[in-house]
Formats: C-alpha cells, sequence, structure tokens
C-alpha cells in the first residue's frame, strides 16, 4: 500500500463527495434534537467541510489548489450538486470552490466562554450546496458518474495522491446492485494507489455507530455488510488519524462508518480528508 506521495499546487489530489438526496433524507437522525432533516444536516456539513478545505488550502497570496472537490447528488435526479457558477461539473480546483459561493448566511455559533459555559457568536457561512430530499435512492448512478469523473481526472494527474470518495446514504440503492460499479471506481489508479471509496451510512435507529470495522461481524442487516464489503481498507495515515481520535482501529480496518449520526459523521469526514503528505 503506497499513499504516500507529497500533494502540492503541481500535484494536487482530490475529493468526491457523492450525496443521497432521497425522499428519505427528509426525516430526522435518529436521537436528533434539532428538528432538522438529514438533508439539511448534512448540507450544513458539506458546506462547513468546504469551507474547512479552504482555509486549510489558504496561504497568504491565496487559496492554492493542493485538491479538486466536487459533490454529486442522487435523488430525483443524478449529477453534480455544487451550485451557482459551478453548476455541472463534477470536480472544481478549490481555489475556484472558495471564490463561488452561491451566498454567505450568518449562522449562530456556540464557543467556550473561559468561564466553563459558552456564549453564542455569529459567523458567516459559506454555502455551495443546498439540501435535497425526493425521489429513489440511484447509488449505481451516481457511482458510476464518480467513475467516469475520476477516469478523466486521473489521466491528468497520474502521479497524484489517490482520488478519495465518500458516498453518504440513509438506505439501499435504488437502481441494482452497486457493487460492480463500485469496484470499477476502486480500481482506478495513479502510481500512488487505487481510489479510496468510503462508505457513511446515515442513522435511522437509536443505536451506536459501528465505526472503521475491519470486518462485517456484528453488523445488524445485508445492505451494512454490502457498504463495508464496497469500502477501501484505510491506508496508513488515516489509521494513524483515526487512533489519534480515540478510535480502536486495526490495520484491516475499512472506511466505513454504519448507523451514523451526525456527529460520527463530522468526525469520520474530518479524518477521511486529512492529507498524508501536504506540501
Amino acid at each position: 500500500m503506497a499513499y504516500e506521495t507529497e500533494i502540492s499546487r503541481s500535484n494536487p489530489s482530490a475529493f468526491l463527495f457523492l450525496i443521497d438526496q432521497s425522499g428519505s433524507m427528509s426525516d430526522r437522525f435518529a436521537g436528533s434534537e434539532t428538528g432538522y432533516s438529514k438533508a439539511d444536516e448534512l448540507a450544513t456539513i458539506i458546506n462547513r467541510l468546504l469551507a474547512t478545505l479552504v482555509v486549510r488550502c489558504s496561504k497568504d497570496e491565496g487559496v492554492r489548489d493542493y485538491f479538486h472537490v466536487g459533490v454529486i447528488g442522487y435523488g430525483a435526479r443524478v449529477g453534480p450538486a455544487l451550485a451557482g457558477p459551478l453548476s455541472h461539473q463534477a470536480l472544481v480546483p478549490i481555489s475556484q470552490l472558495a471564490d463561488a459561493p452561491i451566498r454567505v448566511e450568518d449562522r449562530i455559533q456556540k464557543i467556550p466562554d473561559g468561564a466553563g459555559g459558552l456564549v453564542e457568536h455569529t459567523v458567516k457561512f459559506p454555502i455551495w450546496f443546498d439540501a435535497t430530499a425526493n425521489g429513489g435512492t440511484p447509488m449505481c448512478q451516481a457511482l458510476g458518474q464518480a467513475r467516469d469523473a475520476l477516469v478523466e481526472w486521473v489521466e491528468h494527474h497520474p502521479a497524484a495522491f489517490p482520488p478519495i470518495v465518500f458516498n453518504i446514504t440513509d438506505g439501499e440503492a435504488s437502481d441494482g446492485d452497486p457493487s460492480e460499479t463500485a469496484g470499477q471506481l476502486r480500481s482506478i489508479a495513479t502510481d500512488d494507489g487505487n481510489v479510496l471509496l468510503f462508505n457513511v451510512h446515515l442513522s435511522d435507529r437509536k443505536a451506536a455507530p459501528v465505526e472503521f470495522p475491519d470486518s462485517p461481524e456484528g453488523l445488524p442487516d445485508a445492505f451494512a455488510e454490502l457498504l463495508f464489503r464496497l469500502s477501501s481498507t484505510l491506508p496508513d495515515h488515516l489509521v494513524t488519524a483515526a487512533r489519534g481520535e480515540g478510535y480502536r482501529v486495526s490495520e484491516r480496518a475499512r472506511g466505513f462508518v454504519f448507523n451514523a449520526d451526525a456527529a460520527a459523521v463530522i468526525q469520520f469526514l474530518d479524518i477521511g480528508t486529512r492529507p498524508a503528505n501536504l506540501r
């Protein structure tokens, strides 16, 4: 297993997010007290993550294109889901993303007050991706679009740190078995290794998430076992990152979480987007 190539402006990597936008995403996370739907909470999570990636790539002279990023939604329609001038593009350099939010909202954030409590603070929150929940779960089509986009991307970046795809869903595929297409996606490779496919199942039951398992043992159903099988093994630097966050992770752990609540999704994506070598 390689996954050691340095990420730089001349040799960027890529993150591609596949977002379930089916009708069931209008339901809430199990146990959530916010009143927001899974679609709304996930849109907030993805927008916050994109903003974090922009900050990670920001230097004195501006935003460096260490990463290309994209969002593909799948529900009533399947396709690129970034809005505004970035629509219809599966992957864009992160400097272009930084320059093109569709709006910037004022959001209330609670921060420590230094005395053990929390105070509310207004922050600017850029939006690139809006919540949608309608239709079925055409996961195979979404994986196929990701495959096609990354075949082209790798042709232009053959020496890159391999792209990472995050598939986030709350239900089974409605357009067939995604195994073959997921396998084709994972078979795409740069000189440094194969594309990584990580899967996140969103919670609709009151039970603890199953995070970074190394076998399907203990997973509750065939769908969970399928997502486990579709998921790539974590490269060494992500095993280290997960352990650093307190997870008991083996060298055979896969990039998979089952029954994730909002907190588990945030933690999973934070770990999964940490680069191995960023110049």
